[in-house]
């Protein structure tokens, strides 16, 4: 459980409270389902024009990812990576053929099989960089949902306002009721602002995040995999993927890994 995101919604949804009852006002003068119908419906539904519905549908999974963390392992990886460059300086790539299944990472075992079977590096990181960029435009298609979804709640919520000004407009007679059909109507402008910044707008920017992470975790496997294919001494190869890391983590691991 990601504890970061549990203290954005929260806390969000407590600055809000606070703001509205220091204000004067109370949780019942922006709660209005219509409002949110307009708002969060009328925007999520305009997202099945520009995705696929498998995407449109599955859309609330990838955001639940926000929710989650994701350890990459870096350290460990590195530590793989180094006695695994050892035994093959020892022993011969071939060696490596052996513990290549109790590998947890499929993307360093896929290197690792190429290696072993021979494949000319350039070819090597020809597949592997294909893979990452494959991956992260699969990523990139579900952040760019999200990001449009952010983008279209302050638009319905415009919309939303525009509606209730409409209906205020046609009962200017009954003055006692225009503050309060006033602030009716502002309600959806509240609700796509909290749509598009409190919300779906910061999800899709931690998704981004992670994305990211996991693109680095990868580059660092994919130098790795090329050093052992090079034959590289291992703690050239240490000192290669300790650059991924930063310098807390790296401080930490570097001595057991930079052996003379």
């Amino acid at each position: 459980m990601d504890i970061a995101s549990i203290i954005a919604v929260v806390g969000g949804a407590a600055v809000i409270v606070l703001g509205v009852i220091t204000s004067g006002g109370s949780m019942g003068g922006i709660i209005d389902v219509p409002s949110l119908f307009v708002t969060i419906g009328g925007s999520y539904f305009s997202l099945f024009f520009v995705a696929p519905l498998k995407q449109a549908l599955g859309l609330f999974k990838i955001m639940g990812r926000v929710f989650k963390t994701y350890n990459y392992v870096e350290k460990n990886q590195i530590q793989n990576m180094v006695a695994l460059s050892e035994k093959a300086r020892r022993e011969g790539i071939l060696a490596l053929e052996e513990g290549l299944e109790d590998l947890d990472d499929q993307f360093m075992k896929n290197g690792l099989r190429m290696v072993v079977d021979g494949t000319d590096g350039n070819v090597i990181r020809s597949i592997m960089e294909n893979e990452m960029s494959q991956m992260e435009a699969r990523h990139m298609s579900w952040i760019n949902i999200v990001n449009q979804w952010a983008g279209f709640g302050p638009g319905f919520g415009m919309m939303g306002t525009v509606i209730g000004l409409i209906g205020m407009l046609r009962n200017l007679e009954d003055k006692s009721s225009l503050g309060p059909n006033m602030a009716v109507a502002l309600i959806t402008t509240l609700y796509g602002s909290m749509l598009a910044n409190w919300l779906i707008g910061p999800m899709a920017q931690k998704l981004l995040a992670q994305n990211a992470q996991e693109i680095t975790s990868r580059e660092m496997i994919l130098e790795g995999v090329l050093s052992i294919q090079a034959g590289d001494n291992p703690r050239i190869l240490a000192m290669k993927l300790l650059t991924y890391l930063d310098p807390k983590t790296r401080k930490i691991i570097e001595a057991d890994v930079l052996k003379d």
